[in-house]
């Protein structure tokens, strides 16, 4: 009994095992959390069955917003279009959505919808340590203030255009070492939705 215990065990640890790699394959391979796409891309699994890869979004890309995602986000999801903040903005053209040939990026209205929201950085934005109010003026869509010296976002206004995220300096003129993050990022809707608010205090929450 003892015997058939002790193998029965080593079985299922055996199981457990396999299980969990195939578990973490399964991540690597399709990707894992939400990424920010360009106008149109919102619905993930739409997007995932039409693009082709094709890079003719990135191409129109008058701004240079649109990039491609890494074999990091996941390998289904390499190659797929995703928006890079620090290297433009979205001001809604349409282009990608014109020269996109099979419907992977759909129609989008940007006064309803959303292709993420801005978030505060505390721990990166100047305008807590210097008075930086670069990105005051950038929000064409009302949803950026200055309160008491510091951005302050409407995350219902916001529809995640990046303009201020682009036009902020930290981490551009070198005053911060290392990092990625900026004093202000946009985030994809859900993870907006699950922070709960559009100011963090440590930056621990959207590592991006």
């Amino acid at each position: 009994m003892t015997a058939m215990t002790r193998r029965s065990f080593v079985g299922l640890a055996a199981v457990c095992a396999v299980g969990a790699g195939v578990g973490g394959a399964g991540v690597a391979f399709a990707g894992e959390g939400e990424l920010l796409r360009p106008p149109g891309g919102q619905d993930e699994r739409a997007l995932a069955a039409a693009c082709l890869k094709c890079d003719r979004c990135r191409s129109a890309c008058p701004t240079g917003a649109v990039a491609v995602a890494s074999v990091g986000d996941g390998f289904l999801r390499a190659r797929t279009p995703v928006l890079d903040f620090h290297k433009g903005y979205c001001d809604f053209c349409g282009k990608c959505i014109e020269v996109c040939p099979t419907g992977a990026l759909r129609s989008f209205d940007e006064t309803a919808e959303k292709l993420g929201v801005a978030v505060v950085q505390k721990d990166r934005c100047l305008s807590y340590f210097q008075g930086c109010t670069v990105c005051e003026d950038s929000c064409a869509f009302d949803a950026l203030a200055f309160v008491d010296g510091h951005p302050v976002v409407d995350g219902d206004a916001c529809n995640g255009c990046g303009q201020c995220e682009f036009e902020c300096t930290a981490l551009v003129y070198g005053t911060f070492a290392g990092g990625t993050r900026r004093g202000i990022v946009v985030v994809p809707p859900e993870a907006a939705g699950q922070l709960g608010r559009t100011v963090v205090e440590d930056g621990s929450e959207t590592g991006v």
